[in-house]
């Protein structure tokens, strides 16, 4: 009898064991979530800002390069 008393309380424990995994695995999967919709929306904060730094950089007026400094001749 004992050994079957000694299953039983394993299976128990299995049976506990089992319902801790389904609870933490739940929870690691609302956590992806939110962490997936997170970097979904810091990407596409992202991709607003380089488009806004991208048209801020064509409205910069393209300018000449300047010449080169020319230095002073010798006797003058």
């Amino acid at each position: 009898m004992a050994k079957l008393e000694d299953l039983a309380e394993r299976v128990d424990r299995l049976v506990l064991r089992h319902q801790e995994l389904k609870r933490t695995s739940a929870l690691i999967e609302q956590q992806l979530a939110a962490v997936t919709a997170e970097r979904d929306s810091l990407r596409s904060r992202l991709a607003a800002a380089r488009g806004r730094i991208d048209a801020l950089l064509e409205r910069i007026p393209a300018e000449p390069a300047p010449a080169p400094a020319r230095e002073p001749e010798a006797g003058a």
